[in-house]
């Protein structure tokens, strides 16, 4: 299952994702972390100190290994250079899987130890000094896109990925690359703005979005989150003792943390989970190429120099029957 968390920068949704990776990880259940925020804080969040979250591999610098991997035998892609971060799988690609081990994983995952077991943390890396000016953080967080276009998982396995703050990642088509999206969302009129603008971009494409409200501090906040986003309000989340020591730098064993954000959690994994039985691959598969092609046109024929769109294979449909590797 691919869950996103998005929000306004500063609602608490890198707090909160990194709550529920290591909720996830007390079930025993596999899970895969990705950092596609600017701000790379999920490792710190996951307990790592400044050197090592620092020493996390970039997803971005890694790139062409990532698409000489996924190209495989996929008589489509000429080489490795012609791909972008939407080319989608097709016969004789290599696809990725939450619970293997593979040349990407080896090169840009990194196992984090939490009370309740390990999860592969995944980072695009830093936007750096070296960036301003002549790069977009987009073309770091194309890697993610291109993995999780790669990616057939599974019932019970989890990719959690922290996105980039406010609706920046409509930018590309990566948000409509999850089971379920969940939006961080304060009890404040700049909080539910992005709520407003996720739920028009992701109308016309049948993204699954749940509001999780943070911050909450009494029956004004819930009312206030309910009269503004409605039904799509999921879990109210509050101050916690627990999250300020985590915040501190000195987080107390997991199972300490408050029984009502506990119960939060799970009721988080119960509304992704719910997300599996309404899964299209024919639909996914669509939206992958629709923005593949939408890509091409505006930029990817002309940097690349190829026609883009014969990377489409017609008859492919990802899901989680088809092979693993040509």
């Amino acid at each position: 299952m691919k869950i996103a968390f998005v929000g306004k920068g500063g609602s608490g949704k890198t707090t909160l994702s990194s709550l529920f990776i290591r909720h996830l990880a007390t079930t025993g259940a596999p899970v895969v972390a990705v950092d596609a925020d600017i701000n790379q804080h999920l490792g710190a969040a996951l307990g790592l100190d400044e050197a090592e979250a620092e020493a996390l591999p970039a997803l971005g610098e890694r790139l062409p290994l990532i698409k000489d991997y996924l190209r495989g035998a996929n008589p489509r892609i000429a080489s490795a250079e012609t791909m972008i971060k939407t080319t989608p799988p097709g016969e004789g690609s290599r696809l990725l899987r939450v619970r293997e081990t593979n040349p990407v994983y080896d090169a840009c995952a990194r196992p984090v130890e939490l009370d309740g077991g390990a999860v592969r943390l995944m980072v695009t890396g830093p936007f750096t000094d070296a960036d301003l000016g002549v790069a977009c953080y987009h073309s770091k967080t194309g890697a993610v896109e291109l993995c999780l276009n790669h990616l057939v998982d599974g019932r019970d396995e989890y990719v959690v990925v922290d996105m980039t703050a406010g609706s920046d990642s409509f930018a590309s088509g990566m948000f409509t690359r999850f089971d379920i999206t969940f939006l961080v969302a304060e009890p404040t009129r700049k909080g539910v703005s992005v709520y407003r603008q996720y739920k028009e971009y992701a109308r016309d494409f049948g993204v699954v979005l749940k509001v999780v409200g943070n911050k909450v501090q009494g029956q004004d906040d819930l009312d206030f989150l309910r009269a503004e986003v409605g039904d799509d309000l999921l879990v109210t989340v509050g101050h916690s003792d627990w999250v300020r020591a985590m915040e501190k730098g000195r987080p107390p064993r997991f199972e300490l943390l408050e029984d009502v954000n506990r119960r939060a959690l799970r009721q988080l994994q119960t509304a992704v989970d719910a997300t599996y039985e309404l899964r299209d691959w024919e639909q996914y598969t669509r939206q992958m190429v629709h923005f593949h092609l939408k890509n091409a046109r505006s930029w990817g024929n002309e940097r690349t120099g190829a026609d883009l769109a014969a990377q489409v294979d017609p008859g492919f449909v990802l899901s989680e029957g088809v092979a693993v590797n040509a």
